[in-house]
């Protein structure tokens, strides 16, 4: 069998529509929403309307660039979770009224599971079993990657995911959203040495980013009583600075994993695996410690529907199907 699956991603802020053929991704249609920008953040009521807005065009043009008409399609897949409700049950939605109408199976795909799925798109790929750094702006988790539908989260952030507090401390700066951007930018021309910022050390391999948030915080209202200017003059630096300390705390319990479970292979998702620095500090540390690394082509390290195409297939090959009465869920945990 050599299926054909559509796949749709509406978890956020990014409509997405992929077609997948025998396990290859024949392409990866994103529509982005500008309209979060002037309110500094996502807001989901908007989100949802825009999904709306854009489905049926990224649908539409998915299957015309990828060659097959809906007739040939096999199973239509989409995101269950996690992520916005209203976001969620736009593309269920859609991806049920689709499947029912081709007469053709359903298949949910998670999220997250999706993102470490991303290094199957294309080579080299990893071998089972390997570890995955996945860190967005919801989610910092380290996942034990058995098989393709086999993994096990060995350790996550007891508050805030490594993503927001980029966002959060860009929006402190005066940044635009999406800020954590701008932060790697302006981090790649500073001194990473220039400010010590606290970290929060958690037995395990838990994470906690909720503190330097707050740290930071007070860091610039002290450094302003003096001087109002010290944003702009020391942007740069701070940036830099604080962009050290939040990878220094993903490195630290990402050794730490590996040395607990003598696996070699590495490998980071989601949409801060962008970030130059932590790719940086990935290949320097595979080079100190003989690690093998993996890390997706840019465009997969987003929200995507390719990531979700991928999972499907081998959802597909498992007869892993879900019914019509599956609900759209905001939290959703790898492996439920």
């Amino acid at each position: 069998m050599r299926p054909v699956i559509l796949a749709i991603e509406s978890s956020c802020d990014e409509t997405s529509a992929s077609v997948i053929r025998n396990g290859k991704v024949l392409n990866n249609v994103i529509a982005s929403q500008t309209v979060h920008q002037k309110y500094g953040g996502v807001v989901p009521e908007l989100a949802s309307r825009a999904h709306q807005q854009h489905i049926l065009q990224v649908v539409n043009e998915a299957i015309t660039a990828s060659g097959i008409t809906p007739a040939e399609l096999n199973a239509i897949a989409f995101t269950r979770g996690p992520g916005l409700l209203g976001s969620l049950l736009v593309g269920a939605s859609f991806a049920k009224g689709m499947a029912v109408a081709l007469g053709i199976p359903l298949i949910e795909v998670n999220h997250m599971e999706a993102h470490i799925l991303a290094h199957f798109i294309d080579e080299p790929k990893p071998a089972f079993p390997f570890l995955c750094l996945t860190v967005s702006g919801g989610h910092t988790q380290l996942v034990r990657v058995n098989d393709y539908l086999a993994m096990e989260v060995v350790g996550e952030t007891r508050d805030d995911a490594v993503g927001e507090a980029f966002d959060k401390a860009a929006k402190m700066l005066g940044f635009p959203y999406p800020g954590g951007p701008l932060i790697d930018y302006h981090a790649q021309q500073g001194n990473p040495n220039a400010f010590q910022f606290p970290t929060t050390s958690i037995p395990g391999l838990d994470f906690s980013f909720s503190g330097i948030k707050t740290a930071f915080m007070y860091f610039l209202r002290d450094q302003q009583v003096g001087n109002p200017d010290f944003i702009e003059e020391r942007k740069n630096d701070i940036c830099a600075s604080l962009q050290k300390n939040l990878i220094n705390t993903l490195m630290k319990n990402l050794i730490k994993a590996t040395q607990e479970t003598s696996i070699n292979r590495v490998a980071i998702a989601g949409g801060v695996a962008a970030n130059s620095g932590l790719r940086k500090a990935i290949q320097q540390q595979a080079t100190a410690l003989g690690w093998t690394v993996f890390i997706p082509e840019f465009q997969y390290c987003t929200d995507n529907a390719a990531m979700i195409a991928m999972a499907a297939h081998y959802k597909y090959l498992a007869n892993q199907f879900s019914g019509l009465e599956v609900a759209p869920l905001a939290n959703l945990a790898i492996g439920a």
